[in-house]
């Protein structure tokens, strides 16, 4: 409160009384104010040290000796997903193969071969919604007798089903009936399962599919996910379940493989993935191979698919033996593995002929301008993109469209670009990334404009790399495959969900479809099962 000099008091004594009071009621604000900073300072210092506890805590918890245990467990979870998948695979290949038990030419009796004990089937939850679905018989079997049906008992087979958000069980029920008049037994089949004598029905396994390939959540942490719904499926379970249901699916991979090889332009690429190596105790790089037939960026007929296959290396043997059966151009990058399918005998091509990727040959130039800003790098980089800018009017326009729009806008500009990425290597050291830069481009140049002289053709290899995406995202939640086998299955899977996604076929939607039917479906039309005749076969089923 400020104080007026008429209310100062006259006197003197008076005024040194004042004048004394008001300095000590400033020294013991001036020591509070001291301690207040210097409580102010000490919390400061409080905070930073409770902060520093709690990160060390937190490093204890999550870092380098926790993390080390984390990533062991993680190994062994996926060590064993791939192991118990493969087992899996092989026992139902050995079952598809297995010959008949031959029966005795002579009356003489034989020892009776043990029968395999029975594995008792699983009891789910009662909390789970159930559905019963009772099969009646039609009439007794016996040839000549129809003679009327007496119930005796009956058997109720429990299968699991997955509903988008949870789920039920379907309870087959299958009465047992005798006929009155030759006292023969009858009963309904059991329908046939994807998995025989199974505990699952084709939605549990395309959703289990699905959530590992598509949404890249290991076994193990499906079997965490479940339990919470109160549905206790061991991981080995479904590694189980993943292996049979590849083995299923691979004579259909191989058939979208086939379509893609058969294509006249295709486009290839690779990635680098993880796997562990027990031996060793440590990880190896394996290799993903993707090939990718897409005909709609010029208009052609043909369904778009991706084929991906595994390798345990990169040796170019492996891209060779995948592309043996193809014949065409082939949009790639600069790998030395596809050289060989590019060489020439006399002044014929090959059977394969290269088409380079810009993309790529951007790129060089775009780390330069990124790294020091050249004003050459930028300059690079916008005669670049107007080459990329005259494709974007002509996406899904015929081959001879293309072809006639690129002789006239495209083809001045890439001989322009040519002369001056001639000069500017003149002008600047050698050894530098610059140089290095317009070196690959101009090394590849017969194959960076072999797409002007034909409209089928793309600039770039950029619709490739966009099918990589998923292995790139699976690699961030998986880190890692569980073994070669395991890199093998995934891409069976793969080269299903991504083809379906291309052909805007809803993948889980088309795995619950085709592994309810494929266990007995006849090989030779499992092209009708392809995502492309997924709708049509679909309409004539609701047909019929």
């Amino acid at each position: 409160m400020s104080v007026t000099a008429d209310q100062l008091p006259e006197d003197i004594d008076e005024m040194k009384r004042l004048f004394l009071a008001q300095a000590a009621n400033l020294e013991k604000l001036t020591a509070e104010l001291t301690a207040a900073k210097a409580g102010l300072i000490a919390c400061t210092l409080q905070i930073e040290k409770l902060k520093f506890q709690l990160a060390r805590l937190r490093r204890q918890r999550f870092g380098s000796s926790s993390e080390r245990i984390d990533r062991d467990i993680a190994q062994l979870e996926l060590q064993l997903e791939e192991l118990e998948a493969t087992k899996a695979a092989a026992e139902a290949k050995a079952e598809a193969v297995a010959p008949a038990p031959a029966t005795p030419a002579t009356d003489t009796p034989s020892q009776p071969t043990p029968a395999k004990p029975k594995k008792p089937r699983r009891k789910f939850p009662d909390h789970l919604p159930r559905t019963t679905v009772v099969h009646e018989p039609q009439a007794c079997p016996t040839p000549d007798c129809d003679g009327p049906l007496r119930k005796v008992s009956e058997d109720v087979t429990e299968v699991l089903k997955y509903i988008p958000g949870h789920f039920e069980l379907v309870r087959h029920v299958r009465p047992i009936y005798s006929c009155r008049t030759c006292e023969t037994m009858v009963q309904a089949p059991m329908p046939p399962l994807p998995i025989p004598r199974g505990e699952a029905d084709a939605s549990v396994l395309a959703h289990v599919a699905i959530a590992k390939y598509c949404d890249h959540l290991p076994l193990y942490r499906q079997s965490e996910i479940y339990a919470r719904d109160g549905v206790e499926l061991h991981r080995s379970l479904l590694a189980d379940w993943n292996g049979k249901s590849a083995w299923l699916l691979e004579p259909l991979a191989a058939k979208m493989g086939e379509h893609v090889m058969a294509g006249s332009v295709i486009h290839a690429d690779d990635t680098p993935v993880k796997v562990l190596d027990p031996g060793r105790g440590t990880t190896k790089t394996g290799r993903f191979w993707v090939y990718l037939r897409d005909e709609r960026p010029h208009a052609g007929p043909a369904p778009p698919a991706v084929f991906y296959q595994y390798t345990p290396d990169r040796k170019g043997e492996h891209c060779r033996a995948h592309l043996a059966p193809f014949t065409g151009h082939l949009h790639a990058d600069g790998y030395s593995g596809f050289a060989q399918l590019y060489e020439r005998a006399g002044a014929k091509p090959g059977p394969i002929i290269e088409s380079a990727c810009w993309s790529h040959a951007r790129r060089g130039f775009f780390d330069v301008f990124d790294s020091n800003g050249s004003p050459i790098a930028k300059e690079a980089l916008e005669k670049i993109g107007v080459l990329f800018d005259i494709e974007l009017p002509i996406a899904g326009k015929p081959p001879d469209v293309r072809q006639q729009v690129r002789a006239e806008l495209a083809k001045p500009r890439l001989e322009e670009l040519a002369t001056w990425l001639d000069q500017q290597l003149q002008r600047i050291p050698g050894r530098s990334e610059l140089a290095k830069a317009i070196r690959y481009a101009r090394s590849r140049w017969d194959a960076l404009t072999r797409y002007i002289e034909d409209g089928r053709l793309e600039i770039s290899n950029n619709a490739v790399e966009n099918a990589l995406r998923c292995i790139g995202i699976g690699r961030k939640n998986w880190l890692f495959l569980g073994s070669d086998a395991g890199g093998q299955r995934a891409a069976i899977f793969y080269t299903i969900i991504r083809t379906c996604v291309l052909n805007g076929v809803e993948p889980e939607a088309y795995l619950r479809e085709v592994l309810a039917c494929i266990g007995e479906f006849p090989i030779n039309r499992i092209s009708e099962l392809l995502p492309w005749n997924f709708a049509a076969r679909k309409e004539h089923r609701r047909a019929a």
